[in-house]
This record gives structure tokens, sequence and C-alpha cells, in this order.
């Protein structure tokens, strides 16, 4: 029996490391939380803070690891790229891995291939934030360089607001660096692609609906399909792929999310190698029926991907929706009481629910991803019907806050 090493077993990789076993491959995770639910799930758990390529590659080594793999943590994917270097394994490599993390790194390497993005500028201070705004201007996109989750993510309109933002935004990057880039309204569509040698294939692409305001970052509900179509869905085809090809994957999983502006002009937001985190893992597997966790485990054992494992067999609209405070159905305050999810469940089109809302914790306004508490999946003749019956079966679920 083959056996993955998974690094990071969080709550977004409990459910993959359960798959990964249902494919009759053994499962060794490392976290550094000792009470980490992925470790339910898996033969073998470790507590090990996986920052630490060495301290993972050594478990791998006592365990005869095959392969090393991750899902959703995007501070693993340097580390798993590092692993499979150590021992021997197949990975994306190092340099795919810190273009893929790095946003300052991806934006110069954008720029040098000429795939359509932001205006950008570095920035590790104060001095370095008022040079870039002579040339990024108002508003603009205050971002970490290296964190994920929206946070540290601001919009800011002047001076005022980039001077109280900067100081959260550095402390959100582990090398205290940030990028400020020119803000774009537009439509984000987030985007799934397999990287096969010099193959690189559109999976799917789905709209990101995400709210106002101070989480203007952070998904409510992931679309499928997306609802642009015509010569706006083979520009961001074209621009998805671009991205892939700049920062060289050969044989992994890319989320390139992009801005789709008036004008059918496509923008890279950035770009991810590996299986998204916030449920993304579903749109594959709902809208065409593509598991992209066997995509994944296979690429990771360095055994052949065939074509039919990403050809899609049906395309089925739905929604994902969030539960989230305003324009969410959750209030905010202190968690008193949690119904039970039986009336969303049973709401026509609705194939699953849940939650993490616990008692005593604290509801509070949309910032970050880490603000969403839980979800609802639905399906729909179309994909407004399906968003229509997943907004509607989340306003079923009840939470009474003081």
């Amino acid at each position: 029996m083959k056996t993955i090493l998974f690094v990071g077993a969080g709550r977004n990789q409990r459910r993959a490391i359960a798959r990964v076993r249902e494919l009759g491959v053994r499962v060794v995770a490392v976290d550094r939380n000792a009470d980490a639910p992925g470790f339910a799930e898996a033969d073998a758990g470790e507590p090990v803070d996986f920052a630490d390529a060495e301290a993972v590659a050594e478990v791998g080594r006592r365990h005869g690891v095959d392969g090393v793999m991750t899902l959703a943590a995007d501070r693993a994917v340097p580390i798993v790229a590092r692993v499979a270097e150590l021992l021997g394994l197949p990975g994306i490599g190092s340099e795919s891995a810190h273009l893929a993390t790095n946003k300052i790194a991806m934006r110069r390497r954008f720029a040098e291939r000429g795939v359509p993005q932001p205006q950008f500028a570095a920035v590790r201070d104060w001095e370095s934030a008022k040079a870039a705004c002579e040339t990024i201007g108002f508003p603009a996109v205050l971002k970490p360089a290296d964190s994920a989750g929206q946070r540290g993510l601001f919009l800011v309109h002047d001076m005022d607001e980039l001077a109280r933002s900067l100081p959260l935004t550095l402390a959100a990057s582990t090398t205290q660096e940030a990028v400020l880039e020119t803000f774009h309204e537009g439509r984000e569509v987030n985007t799934l692609l397999v990287a096969r040698g010099d193959d690189v294939k559109l999976i799917t692409a789905s709209d990101r609906l995400r709210p106002d305001g101070i989480g203007f970052g952070v998904a409510l509900t992931h679309l499928y399909p997306s609802t642009l179509f015509g010569d706006a869905l083979a520009e961001v085809e074209r621009v998805a792929l671009a991205a892939v090809h700049a920062i060289e994957l050969k044989n992994g999983i890319a989320y390139p999310q992009l801005l789709v502006s008036e004008g059918n002009v496509v923008r890279v937001v950035e770009i991810a190698a590996r299986i998204p985190g916030g449920q993304m893992v579903e749109v594959p597997r709902y809208g065409v029926g593509i598991d992209l966790v066997e995509v994944a485990v296979e690429q990771a054992l360095g055994e052949p991907v065939p074509d039919e494992r990403v050809t899609p067999r049906f395309q089925q609209p739905f929604a994902i929706h969030f539960l989230t405070a305003s324009p969410g159905p959750l209030p905010t305050g202190q968690v008193e009481a949690v119904g039970p999810l039986d009336k969303a469940l049973a709401f026509p089109g609705v194939d699953r629910a849940e939650t993490w809302i616990e008692i005593g914790e604290t509801i509070r306004p949309v910032q970050t991803d880490g603000d969403r508490r839980g979800y609802v999946i639905a399906r729909g003749n179309t994909n407004l019907e399906a968003l229509e019956r997943a907004e509607a079966a989340a306003g079923l679920i009840d939470v009474l806050t003081a």
C-alpha cells in the first residue's frame, strides 16, 4: 500500500485526508496542533510544526512515504515542495512554490511574462509605501506578500487609511513585506486548472461573489458555472493558462483568481499552486464530476493522470453559500444557541449544510475567511436558481446571539 505524507490536518484538510484513505492510500498527517481534527481521519498523525521542512521530511523518512501533498494551506506549499526534494519524491519544485506563495515574486514574474495584472509596488515600510502611492494612486489594495485567507488585506482610499492599515498588513507577513496595487472594479472569477507536464487544462470557472466594505476580499458564494460567457469566458481561460505557464507549474493543481472588468479586461488577482480551501474543492466535484483530490494523489505519487480524470462528466449548476454576518444571515455577537440543520437540509435542491459555530464564540462582521462559520451547497436547473436555494436555506439555520 502506498503512503502519502499530508501536510496540515486542520478542518479544511479533514475531508481530503478521509478521501485519500478512501482511494486506498495510507495517510501520515503532520500539524503543529496536537488536536488537529484531521488526525482522526489519518492512519497516523504527528504533532510537528510544518514550518520546519527538515522535521517534516524526517517524519516522511520514518514512515517510508511515497508522496507528499497538502490542501488549502498556502504556507504549506513551499514546505511540501521542499520535502519532496529532500526525499526525492515528485513535487512542483521550490521555485514554482515560491512564485505561487510570495506575491512580490509572483507579480514580478507576471510582469516579466506579460501576464495582465494590476499595477503594483513592493512595500516594506512607510517610506516605500508613500513612494508607491505616487505610482499606484487611490483607491489601492494593500496585502501581505505571503499570507492567505484575506488576513492583512485592506482597501485604502487615502494616506490616512494607508497609515492605519500598513502596520497590520506588515504584521501579517512572515517577511514583513507587502504589496500595494491598483484597485479595479469588476467581477471576480475563480479558475481551477490541472497541469500535466506542458499540458494545462481548465477544469472549472466559477463566480466568486463578495461583499462590499472591509471584507471585500472574502468569498460569500461560489457560483458555478460562471455567469460569464463567450469572449469574456475565453479571455478568462487564456489569462488563467498564461498565469500557470508563467510560474512554470508542470505537474500540479493551479488556482488562479481573476478579475474581469468592463470591456472584458481580465487581470490576475493571484495564483495558488494547490487545491484551494473554502470548499473550492467541491466546485469541480459538484459542477463537472472531477475529483481533484484523486488527481493530486496521483501527481504526488508520480503516477500519470489519465485524460478521463480531467474530462468533465456532466455540467451541474450549483452554489456554495457561506454562513456569515451581514450581508449573510448570521447575527453578530456572542453565540448563545445554534439550531439544527434539519430545515436547511430539507429545502429543495440542498445537498449539504455544515456549521462550525461554537457556543460562547463571537460572530463579528466579515473581514477574513475565518469569519465564515459554515456553508450550504444547493443544486438547481440554473446557477441563479441554485443561488436562490442556497441563500434561502442558509436563512433557515437559527443562531441566537447576545
